[in-house]
């Protein structure tokens, strides 16, 4: 059932009220992203799947498989599409389902470690909430942040990962442990971020580039900086570029609340021009993953543990 918003302004907030976390976990991460936040959580995405590539033994995997450095735009396309499959239909819906197994089975076909698995599922919890925190219109409710947490909890159930914290607290300290002992420069660290880089230049006129890539260096921090090689960012450009991301957040405090999400529509007619707009999950993925219909999964398939209501942040 659709869900419509309260009166005024804050009428999503309202409504998120009413809603629990844990069972409406769907629902609310929808709002949050689709209505409340679609610009802010896509670029908070991006920088979470690039932050992911300061881990040496994940560059290291995306560089022998030459994705990155062949096809970046429809490697970067594909991933995010399927997740903004599963964020507007869910992941128990037919597209939901199509979406899982597609990236299961391009999963499937490399020696990936539980805890890399793991850490990249984090920062798909992590990292939006504190762009939004930081340069969103508003702060996050709690339950925001509950469901979104416990969304992503779900799909990574749904992904076979497994030790998966019950425990908002407790994923974001896997998470911040996991970067101090993991993130370290390595030459396919250099070598993927590079190409990451150099992709989102691309979005851009040629002669934006040189700023475009100023720019992302001054929103890295440190540790991220040093595991991709790179140099450190401008303070001064660092200063200018959060300026400019409040003040667009100060004018869009006085816009009306969006009546329609904007999440895979988003994502296809903007960002990702490539494919056209009936585009299938079993559509997406590396060329050298065959998708079935039958291997498609279904919820009744779904081992689903227990799930311990935590504490309200």
């Amino acid at each position: 059932m659709e869900i419509t918003p309260k009166r005024g302004r804050y009428g999503w907030v309202r409504r998120i009220e009413e809603m629990d976390p844990v069972a409406d976990c769907h629902a609310i991460h929808r709002i949050t992203a689709g209505y409340e936040f679609p610009w802010d959580y896509q670029r908070a995405l991006e920088f979470a799947l690039f932050r992911t590539y300061c881990v040496p033994s994940i560059s290291e995997l995306l560089e022998k498989t030459g994705e990155f450095a062949n096809r970046p735009q429809k490697r970067y396309d594909d991933t995010s599409l399927l997740m903004a499959e599963m964020l507007e239909h869910g992941y128990d819906s037919e597209r939901g389902r199509e979406s899982l197994r597609q990236v299961n089975r391009m999963h499937g076909q490399y020696a990936i470690s539980g805890d890399d698995m793991l850490y990249v599922l984090s920062t798909f919890v992590y990292e939006p909430i504190e762009w939004i925190d930081t340069y969103g219109w508003r702060r996050l409710h709690p339950k925001e942040r509950l469901a979104t947490f416990h969304f992503y909890r779900q799909v990574g159930i749904r992904m076979g990962i497994k030790n998966i914290p019950e425990s908002y607290t407790e994923f974001a300290e896997f998470k911040l442990d996991y970067e101090e002992d993991k993130f370290r420069y390595t030459d396919d660290n250099h070598k993927v971020g590079t190409y990451t880089l150099d992709l989102f230049c691309s979005w851009f006129p040629a002669p934006l580039h040189p700023a475009v890539r100023q720019g992302v260096y001054a929103l890295m921090d440190d540790r991220m900086a040093h595991a991709f090689g790179f140099p450190a960012g401008s303070p001064a450009l660092r200063r200018v570029a959060v300026a400019s991301l409040r003040a667009k957040a100060r004018a869009e405090r006085f816009m009306p609340k969006r009546t329609q999400s904007r999440t895979t529509d988003d994502a296809r007619n903007k960002t990702y021009p490539g494919y056209p707009g009936n585009v299938r999950p079993k559509d997406l993925g590396a060329i050298n993953c065959p998708y079935s219909p039958e291997d498609t999964v279904s919820p009744e398939d779904t081992v689903r543990p227990r799930v311990e209501r935590p504490a309200e942040l």
